[in-house]
């Protein structure tokens, strides 16, 4: 499962790299001469905005890792780590995936993430915390919501929509640059932006659209949670996996210890209140997750 705000940090770095790299080259500026040619616009854009999203991608494994401080198990070291790796296969097994590897990280809150470039290379971890408090059916309900999220490819998905959302963040910010450009032009004499000017305008457009882009790949994320439960519900049980959510929701008040760039990678991102937040949010309220279970277990 790869997730949004592993995604930003990487993909703010390279839009920026690409725009000043795009005029140093002299790109734009010749784009421009051109009248602005729509096409290689979009071509160097989309270029450079799957970059990003495809870097992240590549990268996600060992970002969590690092960032999270997750121990794999090579060999179990006891029964814990015995039947986590057993249940982690066998989940996999029914999943129709290769097993993923397993790890532990650090972390008091109850909480579990799953990244990884493809469905048959990931990484599905679990805190410490969620081992010692929920019951062994609530964790196989948090690892069978992970496998969900490998099984259904959400972080190859998430990627290519993280970096078509770059694709156009980038051409519509030098769109509107060049209009501005061209109406200035027009009113003082061919004086236009200049390069700083154009510069800035470029920018500001990008943060500006760059906004409505991110609540779009939030709502895809959310989306995905949802089916991820569902998934979960599947091979470990309704019951089990609304019984998971409910524990989860009890641990809200509790110190969030996920780096900023895994917190929307983990099952829980705690609860959002505003409607700003929600728009934002990488993860539906725990409330309407367990609701939607209830519902599909009802119309079953």
């Amino acid at each position: 499962m790869m997730r949004i705000l592993l995604f930003l940090a990487t993909n703010l770095g390279v839009i920026l790299v690409a725009s000043i790299t795009l005029r140093l080259l002299g790109v734009e500026p010749y784009l421009n001469a051109q009248g602005l040619n729509m096409n290689s616009l979009l071509i160097f854009c989309f270029i450079f905005g799957m970059a990003g999203s495809m870097i992240s991608l590549f990268i996600s494994k060992w970002m969590a890792k690092r960032s999270t401080g997750t121990v794999v198990i090579e060999q179990p070291s006891n029964s814990t780590e015995k039947w986590l790796l057993d249940t982690v296969a066998e989940l996999s097994r029914e999943a129709g995936i290769k097993t993923p590897e397993v790890g532990i990280f650090p972390a008091q809150q109850s909480n579990a993430f799953a990244t990884g470039w493809n469905r048959n290379d990931a990484l599905v971890a679990v805190s410490a915390g969620l081992l010692n408090r929920m019951r062994p059916e609530e964790v196989r309900a948090v690892l069978a919501h992970e496998i969900g999220h490998v099984a259904n490819g959400d972080m190859v998905t998430l990627a290519l929509i993280q970096g078509v959302v770059n694709t156009f963040v980038m051409f519509f910010a030098r769109v509107v640059a060049h209009l501005v450009d061209s109406f200035l032009k027009s009113r003082t004499d061919g004086a236009g932006l200049g390069f700083m000017g154009y510069f800035a305008v470029v920018i500001v457009a990008e943060i500006v659209f760059g906004i409505v882009a991110s609540a779009i790949v939030a709502w895809f994320s959310r989306f995905r949670e949802y089916r991820a439960d569902a998934a979960g519900a599947q091979l470990a049980g309704s019951g089990a996996m609304i019984n998971a959510l409910a524990r989860l929701k009890a641990e809200t008040e509790l110190p969030d210890q996920m780096p900023d760039t895994l917190r929307a990678m983990a099952i829980t991102k705690g609860q959002t209140k505003s409607l700003m937040e929600r728009m934002f949010a990488s993860h539906p309220p725990l409330d309407d997750r367990i609701r939607a279970l209830k519902e599909a277990a009802y119309r079953q």
